[in-house]
């Protein structure tokens, strides 16, 4: 309540409101969005500052910053420490990096392992795991497969993944039929 009249003080001043710790976004870290940061430091250093509050997917999920394409290689120790963080969010965080930076010509096994290996509780981890291991079906079949085939994720996940998958139009039929025949019951 008393948050409520800072802001309608603010507002009736013309005035911005001081964010509150509840609130913060990536556009509260600094002028800037964070993902228009252009160098790769500065960048990090913000990220590191602001992932400790993320409080929900959508904030998560939104959080790409471009200059991290251009430096895969420096990134890649910080997804391995985000990865195996005990904040939920910290976790999504990395599996959506590894997800849309290194599924591509950037592509390597060591990346499905990592995100294989993340066994967690939390809804938001395991629906951003099978996110990943659906897109990577749809990008990489053919070295991602035996994931499902040797039932290496948690059931959940699993047939999380397969559902995802299934609704993609970036899988073939021939594919999401098979898929569809590795559901765990």
């Amino acid at each position: 309540e008393e948050q409520l009249k800072d802001i309608e003080k603010a507002v009736s001043a013309k005035e911005e409101p001081k964010p509150v710790i509840e609130e913060k976004t990536a556009e509260a870290v600094k002028p800037e969005p964070v993902s228009e940061e252009k160098d790769f430091e500065k960048c990090i250093k913000d990220i590191e500052a602001f992932l400790p509050y993320i409080n929900n997917w959508a904030t998560c999920d939104q959080l790409k910053p471009k200059v991290f394409a251009k430096n895969k290689d420096k990134l890649y120790p910080y997804i391995c420490k985000w990865i195996k963080s005990d904040k939920t969010y910290e976790i999504r965080f990395a599996i959506g990096m590894l997800m849309s930076l290194y599924l591509d010509k950037d592509f390597d096994n060591k990346y499905v392992e990592l995100v294989g290996n993340v066994k967690s509780e939390e809804y938001y981890v395991n629906m951003m795991i099978a996110w990943y291991f659906a897109t990577a079906l749809a990008k990489q079949y053919d070295s991602v497969i035996s994931v499902l085939e040797n039932n290496k994720l948690d059931k959940w996940v699993h047939n999380k993944t397969i559902q995802k998958a299934v609704e993609s139009y970036r899988v073939t039929d021939e594919h999401k039929e098979y898929l569809r025949s590795l559901r765990v019951k």
